[in-house]
């Protein structure tokens, strides 16, 4: 439920009137900030209180915000006049003259031309600026690359652990494919049988081995003999 609308009237209870005083107040000043900011105007508020308290605001500073209102009242009145409206902007146009050929020489001496009618001192400070504006390029082109080769490691170590997750899977499958293939047991690499070495070699070894029958267990001096043969051929 939205508040109730406050009638626009003289408070009469005191503390009342100071709370809302103070609210409006800051409220005020808050928005005069806002928007200097958001809309690059040039913004003055002068509040007094009922105690006569001042309480004021100013986007760059109070006297040069007076100074404008003066003069723009002043032309708004003067403006009235043809003739006054046509020397208004003949100044207008002489500064903007003097605007331009300052600049002009500004640059020509960063530029390092006519140099001539500068000052050690002026110098020192045109050879800081332009070194200080250098340092400030030098370092934000360092940033950018830094932050390029930090977003490229980022992305070969996402890939890496993707390739990593690949090989994984193809190992277990390969795992899985030798079960089928060896047994149950599976395939150790690490412990693999001289016959499983030799067939991924090409060759393949049958192991037979002979005992005699049980009646003729004693035909010998040992407990039993065995005879190994050992067939080898070549695998296709």
């Amino acid at each position: 439920m939205g508040r109730g609308k406050i009638a626009i009237r003289r408070i009469d209870n005191i503390t009342s009137r100071q709370v809302t005083f103070s609210k409006r107040r800051n409220g005020l000043l808050k928005k005069a900030k806002e928007i200097s900011i958001l809309c690059d105007a040039e913004v003055g508020l002068i509040i007094f209180s009922s105690t006569a308290k001042l309480y004021d605001f100013a986007s760059t500073s109070m006297r040069s915000v007076i100074e404008r209102y003066n003069k723009v009242k002043e032309e708004d009145h003067n403006l009235m006049n043809p003739m006054s409206e046509v020397k208004f902007w003949q100044g207008e146009a002489a500064n903007l003259r003097q605007q331009l050929h300052y600049l002009q020489e500004s640059h020509r001496q960063l530029l390092g031309e006519k140099l001539s009618g500068l000052s050690i001192k002026d110098l020192e400070n045109q050879l800081d600026i332009s070194l200080r504006s250098i340092r400030m390029k030098k370092e934000q082109t360092l940033t950018d690359e830094i932050k390029e080769l930090n977003r490229k490691g980022s992305i070969i170590v996402q890939e890496n652990i993707e390739l990593n997750e690949k090989v994984n899977l193809l190992y277990q499958e390969k795992i899985g494919l030798q079960k089928k293939v060896y047994g149950t047991g599976g395939r150790n690499e690490a412990n693999e049988t001289p016959a499983t070495n030799a067939i991924s070699n090409g060759y393949n070894f049958i192991n037979l081995q002979l005992r005699q029958p049980q009646g003729q267990r004693n035909y010998t001096s040992s407990n039993a003999m065995k005879l190994g043969l050992q067939l080898h051929y070549k695998a296709d």
